[in-house]
């Protein structure tokens, strides 16, 4: 018995590889056929297309609101033809943004960056999927949607439910990517609202780590996926500077203009940036990549969005357990710093610190630092506690998600990375040694 298509099954016409074609008709009954770029899987019931041009096609649909198109699987070149009516025409908000990311990957896949806008995303009811006869073709191994995604969810979600801290949730949410979804580049990032940008913590496949890197909230893939709370997906090569990699500002005209390299590809061709969302809120993205063509299709979207959403749900979950308990455990006393002094530096315009003159963090991650630093140095303390941190107003932590933990972990990262002789170590839940190889000289910058 032949099962009808329902538009899950044949998401795999909906990626955009091969443009489908769209027939209208005019008041009078004259028939008009065009290409679009556009078809995009919304729910079961209701798909999406551009609307890019004010031409003959947009305006038999706002006098006639029926409409038929054409869409084609790439792999097994087999038709169906979608039976639609038109609903209204959405101009902003996560729709529009996620079809113009990817309308930009199109466009410059096709060398026509400079000419495709996208005016507004034009949604439909599927009133019905009628296949249109013909065999097709068979697709080979290599081409047939992966079966083990489920199962690769699967391993991932039981390893991530294992974890007890932030830094090993994300890195074993990374090496299970790489492993079980074969996922070779890929980052973290987490939302400071605040400050309007998102921060690496965590990074897999790349020459250099990246952490401490930022972007700018609504820039970029991942800047859009976090502003819109929405997965952004690119499935063609892309070098729209709108969409491709997002460059961080300076840190300003009060101090040396030093920055953290980005670590994305430099010719991504396949790019998914997922929203963490937990209880409504978006805590940060993860977001892969690759140098290849059609990497991640609505299959793989599926499978990051479900690991997206536990890893979020993990997050909130350890900053909660760390509020309830601050457990310690018994260290022995560091030695005391030896050689020559290491000369730290913070300009308070930006909470930017500098170690021996060059650049290390800025921001609430600089402050923490700053504190810890300036304490050690009026009254010898070298152990602190996450509660502390976040009751002092110097620091200027949200009242809600401060995203504590990420924000130590980061500086742990930039620390080890860096090699300056200063370390922060975790001696419990919820609490923190800072530990320095030789004396440090601070000096308070003014800034305006």
């Amino acid at each position: 018995m032949n099962v009808p298509p329902t538009l899950r099954s044949i998401r795999a016409c909906l990626e955009g590889a091969i443009p489908a074609i769209m027939a209208t008709c005019a008041p009078d009954g004259t028939p008009n056929v065009a290409y679009i770029s556009q078809v995009v899987y919304v729910d079961e019931q209701h798909v999406a297309l551009s609307f890019q041009f004010f031409n003959k096609t947009r305006a038999n649909i706002l006098a006639n609101p029926y409409a038929s198109v054409l869409v084609l699987d790439p792999v097994t070149a087999r038709c169906f033809r979608l039976h639609l009516r038109f609903l209204r025409t959405e101009a902003e908000g996560a729709l529009f943004e996620r079809m113009r990311a990817q309308l930009a990957g199109i466009a410059s896949h096709n060398g026509m960056a400079g000419v495709f806008e996208l005016k507004g995303s034009d949604v439909y009811a599927v009133e019905r999927i009628e296949p249109v006869p013909g065999e097709g073709l068979a697709p080979s191994p290599a081409q047939l949607p992966r079966a083990d995604l489920l199962g690769a969810v699967r391993l991932c979600s039981q390893r991530l439910a294992r974890c007890t801290t932030l830094d090993e949730l994300l890195q074993t949410l990374l090496a299970g990517l790489h492993q079980h979804l074969h996922v070779q580049h890929a980052m973290v990032l987490m939302l400071d609202a605040q400050a309007g940008h998102l921060y690496t913590v965590a990074s897999h496949g790349y020459t250099h780590s990246g952490v401490g890197s930022e972007i700018k909230l609504g820039q970029g893939v991942i800047g859009v996926a976090a502003r819109e709370a929405t997965p952004v997906r690119i499935s063609h090569m892309t070098h729209a500077a709108l969409y491709s990699h997002a460059m961080r500002s300076s840190l300003g005209q009060s101090a040396p203009a030093h920055e953290i390299p980005y670590p994305g590809l430099p010719t991504p061709h396949s790019q998914l940036a997922v929203p963490l969302l937990s209880c409504g809120r978006t805590l940060g993205v993860l977001f892969v990549e690759s140098p290849l063509d059609l990497q991640f299709r609505y299959p793989e979207e599926d499978a990051l969005v479900a690991l997206a959403g536990q890893l979020a749900t993990a997050i909130d979950l350890l900053q909660s357990a760390d509020e309830a308990t601050e457990a310690s455990q018994e260290a022995a006393p560091a030695p005391a710093p030896r050689g020559a002094p290491v000369r730290v530096r913070h300009f308070a315009v930006n909470d930017s610190v500098f170690v021996d003159d060059t650049y290390l963090i800025k921001g609430v991650a600089g402050a923490i630092l700053w504190k810890l630093l300036r304490d050690h140095e009026r009254t010898g303390r070298q152990d602190f506690s996450n509660r502390e941190l976040r009751l002092d107003p110097s620091l200027r932590l949200p009242g809600v998600a401060d995203n504590l933990e990420a924000r130590l972990l980061l500086l742990q990262r930039r620390l080890q990375e860096s090699d300056t002789g200063i370390h922060i170590d975790k001696t419990g839940r919820g609490r923190l040694r800072l530990r320095l190889d030789a004396p440090v000289q601070l000096e308070e910058m003014a800034g305006s």
